[in-house]
């Protein structure tokens, strides 16, 4: 039985900081992109915090093509 430990760095963070680099970009490259730092990822996994942040309102996440989403930051107006 393996343990699973805690990141220093949660989920949800690593992908609005991915999206504020390199802008916009469909849900299989951000999954691609968090397969590098976080092992024993899951597309469910992405998707349970992409809408976790959706919710909150710091991503929007759109159709694309049939089997891609995009999903990009939301922009806030300052003031």
């Amino acid at each position: 039985m393996s343990a699973k430990t805690w990141k220093p760095h949660p989920l949800y963070t690593t992908i609005v900081e991915t999206l504020e680099k390199k802008g916009p970009l469909t849900d299989v490259e951000l999954y691609d992109l968090l397969k590098e730092s976080y092992e024993g990822i899951g597309f469910g996994d992405l998707n349970k915090t992409l809408m976790r942040l959706e919710t909150v309102g710091k991503i929007y996440v759109s159709a694309f093509t049939k089997a891609k989403r995009r999903v990009e930051l939301v922009e806030r107006k300052e003031g």
